[in-house]
């Protein structure tokens, strides 16, 4: 593991108290930055975050999770500290997929497990189906896996999508909005209302870049314009079962669904899909970004669920691999 932690780069952070390090994998147009947690030859788990947020999202959670996983969480491209996509390319998630298999490949990681936030958790859902023999066990955090949208929808959505990416492309000379920090963490509140002070000023540590005169946001805003890569509730049901990962779903009392009631339908029929394949629903108090607001409300149940699912699998495999010999 330390081998390949180094093809990727792996460096050592300043937060060594939390024994955290920081990683840089080099892709066509510039590197995907992350952190990692946990020892070197731990059992792999790959964390991805939400849209809009980075891999500080993870910064509560991880310490309590179990310590004998490796955690890679990953800046997905244009979040955090992670190179944005060339000009002229829109932002989705199948190439969000493509990022992941990059991810992978660098860490040469055959089996491993993905715990997912939000968007990450769609992302996670969609690697899933399409690599099921490398994925062991899913988290989902506040996400059944898939947001579906209508038949009728989608070429609006497509058209308005790329709209959207001319427009900016004509106003793309103008200069970023300058924050003081202060101001930059009532911005990042007001647009995600479901984040404490405390979890913003979190994400603000990867999410700020210093320029002349104060602080902007360092994500891509093109990330701001509609997602082109929507797929409907039918490809979403044809896509979990393709899914051989034991799938754990955390959702929030008021969290996805409760913000965006439209989705409450064909949420339902997602969750009756991942009940039909004996995977594992919860729903606990709290809103859409619970793991970052109360880590202690989510921890145990991710972390019975990766010791049952994967570490005492993993262990009875050693064992019986040791009685052979």
């Amino acid at each position: 593991m330390i081998r390949l932690l180094n093809s990727a780069r792996h460096l050592h952070s300043s937060t060594t108290r939390q024994a955290v390090s920081e990683l840089s994998i080099p892709v066509p147009w510039g590197d995907i930055r992350g952190q990692v947690w946990g020892p070197a030859h731990g059992y792999p788990v790959l964390c991805l975050h939400g849209w809009s947020d980075n891999c500080g999202t993870f910064k509560n959670l991880i310490p309590l999770l179990p310590k004998e996983c490796r955690y890679v969480a990953v800046d997905l491209p244009g979040h955090g500290r992670s190179s944005h996509r060339p000009p002229g390319v829109l932002y989705s998630f199948p190439l969000y997929v493509m990022d992941v298999r990059r991810v992978i490949d660098a860490l040469q990681w055959n089996k491993f497990s993905i715990l997912g936030h939000s968007m990450g958790g769609n992302v996670g859902t969609m690697f899933s189906s399409l690599y099921p023999e490398m994925v062991d066990s899913l988290v989902l955090l506040d996400t059944g896996g898939f947001l579906p949208f209508e038949e009728k929808e989608i070429p609006g959505i497509m058209k308005r999508g790329f709209e959207e990416m001319l427009q900016f492309e004509k106003q793309a000379k103008e200069k970023l909005k300058v924050y003081t920090y202060e101001k930059s963490v009532e911005r990042l509140i007001a647009a995600n209302p479901s984040l404490s002070e405390q979890s913003a000023q979190t994400l603000l540590e990867r999410g700020l870049s210093q320029v002349e005169g104060g602080l902007v946001f360092s994500r891509d805003f093109r990330i701001n314009l509609t997602n082109v890569g929507r797929i409907t509730l039918g490809q979403s049901l044809v896509m979990l079962s393709k899914i051989q990962a034991s799938v754990l779903v955390v959702l929030a009392e008021d969290g996805l669904v409760k913000q965006y009631p439209r989705f409450e339908k064909s949420y339902s029929a997602l969750l009756q899909a991942h009940l039909d394949r004996n995977h594992k629903v919860v729903t606990v108090p709290g809103d859409h970004h619970i793991h970052l607001n109360k880590a202690e409300a989510v921890a145990p149940l991710v972390s019975d669920f990766l010791q049952n699912k994967v570490l005492s699998q993993s262990a009875d495999q050693t064992n019986q691999q040791t009685s052979k010999l």
